[in-house]
């Protein structure tokens, strides 16, 4: 099984997190947007308190899991089409 929709996921998210912390979104706002760590980490902690590389590293980690469940339903997706 071939995972191309993880690798563009974690691309994407590497990008983001090159994006906010180049400084050229000041207020973060595409971050926290698109980081779902840094959602749960706003609900439960002062974000100010919780380490910007731990939200980076989650949010590398969350983007492949979910591109990694995208892979594996395409896969089962393309075996039940192949297999009637």
């Amino acid at each position: 099984m071939r995972y191309p929709v993880t690798i563009i996921a974690v691309l994407f998210s590497l990008a983001l997190c090159l994006y906010s912390y180049s400084g050229y979104d000041p207020h973060n706002m595409f971050f926290f947007m698109l980081s779902i760590p840094a959602w749960f980490a706003e609900i439960w902690y002062d974000i100010h308190e919780v380490g910007a590389i731990t939200l980076y590293v989650l949010t590398v980690i969350s983007w492949a899991i979910i591109g990694f469940i995208a892979d594996t339903l395409i896969a089962k997706g393309r075996a039940s089409r192949t297999n009637p």
